[in-house]
């Protein structure tokens, strides 16, 4: 089986890797309390800050932060399935806590679309006419500056800009009442795109930070389904593969969650199940 992991890989923006890196740290460790979370973090290698930041930013961020997480080889083999229980438990708290509704509300502010206006027919026409204005300025003024064998070149340029004040001028200019005139409707759709925008938004980062884990855990399960834990694997030139060719371009999520075998996904299956029925 090819290992494609890194200290930080990308997994996409909606995969629930909080709880693949749960599953990750749970590899071959022993069993803890959350009671005694802070003892377990420093076994890991990592202070329970730290800890705190890798689930905050995974279940945020998207991606799956193993950064530190080395020592999780070096303890003894547990029960994993208590320790899976055991870190979806402290995640579960975590995501109550002050400092994750805090990253939550910054993440969901930065997302908040910002609405589309449009000119006015006015706005659009002193605009045009303060441009050209300006433009002209500037041009005569480099004119005055210029040698008799360069004159020349800003001489047309000059004429097609007052010929283009002239028309913005115009109160009759076609294209300008052909913005007026549609301006109206242009205005209902812009609008009506700014409504579906921020439904949009409201959507994918409930004010609840709560239903957007619940967005996350659901990902989870469906990430982590049909994984064939009686997979075959074979030995070629020191690494393993899998039997199955098929199973060679699964993502990093499905082969994590192979890794980490049975009793570790389906017991945080159970308890995602159970968590979800709980977030109203």
């Amino acid at each position: 089986m090819k290992n494609n992991s890194r200290h930080s890989f990308s997994l996409g923006a909606g995969v629930t890797t909080a709880l693949l890196l749960i599953i990750a740290i749970g590899l071959g460790v022993s069993s803890f309390t959350v009671r005694k979370a802070t003892d377990f973090f420093e076994q890991l290698g990592i202070t329970k800050t730290s800890a705190d930041e890798k689930i905050t930013s995974s279940l945020l961020g998207g991606y799956l932060d193993q950064y530190g997480l080395k020592n999780a080889k070096n303890i003894a083999s547990g029960d994993r399935a208590v320790v899976t229980r055991d870190l979806l438990l402290y995640t579960k708290q975590h995501v109550s806590s002050p400092a994750f509704l805090k990253a939550y509300t910054q993440l969901r502010e930065t997302n908040k679309p910002t609405p589309s206006s449009l000119q006015t027919p006015e706005e659009m026409r002193k605009g045009l006419i303060d441009q050209y204005k300006k433009s002209i300025v500037e041009t005569e003024a480099n004119m005055k500056k210029a040698d008799a064998s360069t004159k020349n070149i800003f001489e047309p340029i000059l004429v097609t800009m007052k010929q283009q004040l002239k028309d913005a001028e115009d109160p009759n200019n076609a294209m300008l009442s052909n913005y007026k005139e549609t301006y109206p409707e242009m205005v209902k759709s812009l609008e009506a795109s700014n409504r579906q925008r921020l439904a949009e938004w409201e959507s994918k980062y409930p004010v609840n930070q709560l239903l957007f884990v619940k967005t996350r855990l659901q990902q989870f399960l469906d990430e982590t389904a049909n994984i064939d834990f009686n997979a075959q694997l074979v030995e070629k030139k020191g690494k393993k593969y899998f039997a199955n060719q098929a199973y060679e371009h699964k993502g990093n999520r499905w082969k994590l969650a192979f890794r980490a075998g049975r009793d570790v996904v389906e017991t945080a299956r159970t308890f995602v199940k159970t968590w979800m029925a709980e977030i109203k």
